[in-house]
């Protein structure tokens, strides 16, 4: 590819990229990070809707009462306290041996039973509970549709400027293209979104009245859990943070959570 033609392109992908940020940017509840969000509120809380309604048609929901009374507990709490005016907040306990739970755009909150012997007691639920409505409350199911536009976007723009060059080319492009936005843009972003959750899930259930030194205690004993399952994946090709730099994270971030909790009365 001749210089004049690369600067072309990356010229082309610059200006699209401005456009883009001037259109969509937003700001993070508690941490301030700015954001790239495309979607409008009501098309966001659509996918979260859809989605949530297919996920309680396939996985058997708990009927346990008293893992379900101790989630719409914690639940109810957290979202109360959380920067999302005018959510649907709904909290699930789905029958499942995974230790994990997840949140969906708008406030759909699904917790698996395979986590609860991890989180022990109301305050390890807190912690992710709390972790799960930050998703929520900061928008980042938005943010990563809008990211996943914006690199589809740039990559058709290229691949079909390099459909002139012959077709070897544009393979060499696409496989490139597709690793490299994979390994330099998704999945780091992926572990920042991860990570804003922790510290605003801290801040949230610090302000619910829960004692926010239990968060720590929680990824602990999740680590101790990955640690046994043979978690070995290489640290730029995962999604999550390294455990032992989540709890550094949050050991870092308890005193302004301290600042911000109240014991209940």
């Amino acid at each position: 590819m001749r210089a004049g033609n690369f600067h072309t392109i990356k010229a082309c992908l610059l200006i699209l990229g401005t456009i883009l940020l001037l259109v969509g940017c937003a700001t993070e509840p508690v941490t301030g990070r700015k954001q790239l969000i495309l979607l409008s509120p009501s098309q966001e809380m659509q996918l979260g809707l859809t989605a949530f309604e297919q996920m309680k048609r396939e996985v058997p929901i708990s009927r346990d009462p008293a893992a379900n009374a101790l989630v719409q507990k914690v639940g109810k709490r957290i979202a109360a306290v959380a920067d999302l005016p005018g959510a649907s907040w709904e909290f699930v306990v789905f029958e499942s041996k995974e230790a994990n739970a997840f949140c969906l755009p708008g406030g759909k909150v699904g917790v698996y039973t395979g986590i609860l012997p991890i989180t022990q007691d109301e305050a390890g639920l807190a912690t992710v509970i709390g972790h799960e409505v930050a998703h929520a409350a900061a928008h980042h199911g938005a943010e990563r549709v809008s990211q996943a536009m914006l690199i589809e976007t740039g990559g058709n723009v290229v691949s079909s400027y390099l459909g002139t060059k012959g077709s070897q080319t544009q393979a060499v492009f696409n496989s490139i293209y597709g690793i490299g936005t994979q390994v330099g843009i998704t999945l780091p972003h992926s572990r920042t979104q991860e990570s804003r959750a922790d510290e605003i899930g801290l801040i949230y259930m610090a302000r619910a009245g829960y004692d926010p030194e239990a968060a720590v205690g929680f990824w602990k004993r999740f680590a101790e859990y990955n640690k046994r399952m043979g978690g070995n994946t290489p640290w730029f090709l995962r999604t999550h943070p390294l455990d032992d730099q989540r709890i550094a994270d949050l050991q870092k971030w308890l005193p302004r959570a301290k600042q911000e909790y109240r014991p209940p009365k």
